[in-house]
Formats: structure tokens, sequence, C-alpha cells
């Protein structure tokens, strides 16, 4: 394995690993008051892009990023869009 994949896997594990923290609050407590729902909608989808994009392009680094990361997000928003109706600003 070249060290540009390298750079990729550990750029894959920072930016995937971000969203824990707020994945664990949103889990706990299952509060999505402050998240805003068209950002999670527009960040989820430009993650399964940029996923789509890794698939075509076999670029494994991207791929595994990318599915992390649109676990975690995709969850986050499908309990904003659950929550929708109690979420009070």
């Amino acid at each position: 394995m070249e060290w540009v994949s390298y750079v990729g896997f550990v750029a894959a594990f920072c930016t995937s690993m971000s969203f824990l923290p707020q994945a664990y609050k949103v889990i706990k407590t299952r509060d999505t008051r402050s998240i805003s729902l068209v950002m999670y909608i527009v960040y989820v989808i430009g993650v399964s892009l940029w996923l789509i994009y890794g698939i075509l392009t076999a670029d494994i680094p991207l791929i595994v990023a990318n599915f992390v990361t649109l676990l975690l997000a995709a969850f986050i928003l499908f309990i904003k869009i659950k929550n929708r109706g109690t979420d009070k600003t």
C-alpha cells in the first residue's frame, strides 16, 4: 500500500469519527433540537454521492470514510425527522 492510501485512511478515520460524539449524544438523549434538518439532508445527500464516487473510482479510503459517515449521519437525520413534531426551538 502506498503512503497516499495511508493518508486517505487517516483522513477517513478522522472525518468519520468526528460524527461519533453527535451520534452518541442523539442516541443517549434523543434530543435533536439544535441540529439543522436542512443541513443534515444536504449532508447525507453529499456523503451518499461521495460514496458512489468512491465506488465508481474504486477508492477504498473514500468508500470506507463515506460509508461510516453515511451510517452515522443518516441515523442522526432519521432521529431528527422522527422528532420533527416534538422539537421546539
